[in-house]
């Protein structure tokens, strides 16, 4: 299997490649912008397993600016896709009416379009691979959860991808892809620490990332164009 993760280098991300690396992945390109991490993560991998992780530092937020340049780099190292994992996200808690417009501007672009665009321009890979494609969302993007203050904007990027993968399960069924999401609930990584720093979830991302990797393989079987809550708590 061939199979892309971004925002590898840490929480969710890094346990989801250590996992799926585990689970007989062949090759695994890692994208964070932090390459440091991605080494440390590639070394892990080759303690644990035989695959090839292939470190991709590359901040997302640039993605927008020249949306092939991503897919170019990814291209060099495979010539097709088993699975795609957009994990990487960025959230910035602030009062709606103090957030800037270059702070919506950034999650969306990290949150909704680079996802999109990386989709767009590794098509091609995709359907040769009939790939399964999983976009981690929020429950805070998840209609009719509990919404809390300070994740306007985080939560309406969330909810954007959602709907994104609606979208394209329908657009491309008949070209062999899976779109779908996972609207993640508390997992105590560094970001839910940022939006509730007295809160402690239940949910470590080692156990996440197994959740997530198992869902990649297995779960295009069983799912396709859905938005599955995974949380067992609020938030």
């Amino acid at each position: 299997m061939n199979i892309v993760v971004t925002g590898a280098s840490k929480g969710i991300g890094f346990s989801v490649v250590q996992s799926l690396a585990k689970q007989g992945a062949t090759k695994i390109i890692g994208i964070s912008r932090n390459y440091k991490q991605l080494c440390e993560l590639k070394y892990l991998c080759n303690k644990t397993s035989k695959v090839d992780f292939i470190p991709i530092a590359y901040d997302l937020q640039q993605l927008p600016l020249n949306e092939h340049q991503l897919a170019g780099l990814i291209k060099q190292h495979v010539n097709s896709i088993d699975i795609l994992i957009n994990n990487a996200g960025t959230l910035i808690c602030k009062p709606f009416e103090t957030i800037s417009t270059d702070e919506i501007n950034r999650m969306f672009s990290v949150n909704y379009t680079a996802p999109a665009l990386l989709i767009k321009n590794l098509l091609p890979l995709l359907k040769v691979g009939k790939a399964h494609i999983v976009n981690i969302s929020s429950l805070g993007g998840f209609q009719g959860s509990v919404k809390f203050s300070g994740l306007s904007h985080y939560s309406a990027s969330k909810a954007a991808l959602a709907i994104l993968t609606e979208c394209l399960a329908e657009e491309y069924k008949t070209d062999g892809l899976v779109f779908n999401a996972l609207a993640l609930g508390a997992v105590q990584t560094d970001m839910l620490a940022e939006a509730f720093p007295n809160y402690t979830a239940p949910t470590s991302p080692e156990q996440m990332g197994a959740f997530i990797a198992d869902f990649a393989i297995n779960g295009k079987a069983f799912f396709n164009g859905k938005i599955l809550p995974v949380s067992i708590t609020t938030p």
